[in-house]
């Protein structure tokens, strides 16, 4: 299920950060190939799906000037890993070629308060859609077989992930057919849209036994690793070859692009994690590489996480 595979090579031509992410959003893989609700690629029934050459050309003329896209996420806030996902979405549906895109973050209210809302409605020529987006990040466990979704957990262990495909099942899917949904629906002249979702992502599997996939995973899904912070020392013997540095929470999209002056040195990186308080949140870090290119690009990622790692039960969050 890996959407656009003629262009898997085109974010080694991007140097944009913003227009690598943007590309890392629309090309990367779902993290699953088998799911209860259908899953939907926003661009299925674009031009750009029958000419992803014409996709790869758009994206080119944005690394040229990004201003367009630096624009539009000035427009509003995206703190947020997942907000900053489905602002890349938008911005890219505006310009779809065969998409109209009929309204986004759509509130469904009752009775002045509200239920939820709708990520996307847009049109093409297959009808009319609403779609679910989701970026997330789950860190797979050590002491089960991984089979089971219940056992892989977000890096903060506030997300759970059965937790989170049961309210996309139960909840934000479903809510574009409620009752509830048909006045906002009927503001945009619809009656009705088909529901799917869209969830990217990466799944860290423990070091060093790492587990099987979640039951139904893309076999193509993206991946990483994870450790406690008393393994680093043996973990990093083994995995020496480049260097390492942590990912700022903003840059987990798209694999990361270092620029030399911008390259952590050893001692930078001891000093680093020297600093660390027993207690700090999960860390991404990233090895590093040397391109022909001359800048140093990621070619693994791994959660760094405290040595009583999961502390905390597992609750439903939002993206």
């Amino acid at each position: 299920m890996m959407p656009f595979p003629a262009l898997t090579d085109l974010q080694q031509q991007l140097r944009q950060p913003v227009v690598r992410d943007l590309a890392w959003v629309l090309l990367s893989p779902p993290l699953f190939s088998s799911l209860p609700w259908p899953q939907r690629h926003p661009f299925s029934a674009s031009l750009w799906s029958r000419a992803p050459g014409t996709l790869a050309d758009w994206l080119i003329s944005l690394e040229r000037d990004p201003g367009s896209l630096l624009n539009w996420l000035a427009q509003s806030s995206v703190r947020r890993l997942g907000l900053y996902y489905e602002r890349l979405w938008q911005f890219a549906l505006h310009a779809a070629p065969g998409i109209e895109l009929l309204a986004a973050n759509l509130p469904i209210r009752q009775n002045g308060q509200t239920l939820g809302e709708l990520d996307l409605l847009l049109r093409d020529e297959e009808g009319v859609h609403h779609l679910e987006l989701a970026i997330k990040l789950y860190l797979g466990p050590q002491r089960q077989s991984g089979a089971e979704l219940a056992h892989w957990i977000g890096p903060g262990c506030h997300d759970r992930l059965d937790i989170k495909l049961d309210h996309l099942s139960q909840h934000q899917l479903p809510m574009s057919a409620r009752g509830e949904a048909r006045p906002a629906l009927a503001q945009l002249n619809l009656s009705a849209a088909q529901a799917a979702l869209w969830l990217g992502g990466y799944l860290f599997y423990p070091w060093p036994n790492p587990c099987v996939p979640p039951l139904g995973a893309n076999p193509q899904h993206l991946t990483g690793r994870w450790l406690h912070r008393r393994d680093w020392p043996g973990f990093a013997a083994q995995n020496s070859d480049g260097c390492w540095q942590p990912l700022p929470r903003a840059a987990w999209l798209a694999p990361a692009r270092v620029e030399p002056a911008e390259r952590w040195s050893a001692e930078t990186l001891q000093a680093w994690l020297h600093a660390l308080q027993p207690q700090a949140k999960a860390q991404l870090l990233v090895r590093l590489q040397h391109s022909p290119q001359g800048d140093w690009q990621e070619v693994e990622r791994v959660f760094l996480v405290s040595d009583d790692w999961p502390s905390a039960i597992a609750e439903p969050t939002e993206h």
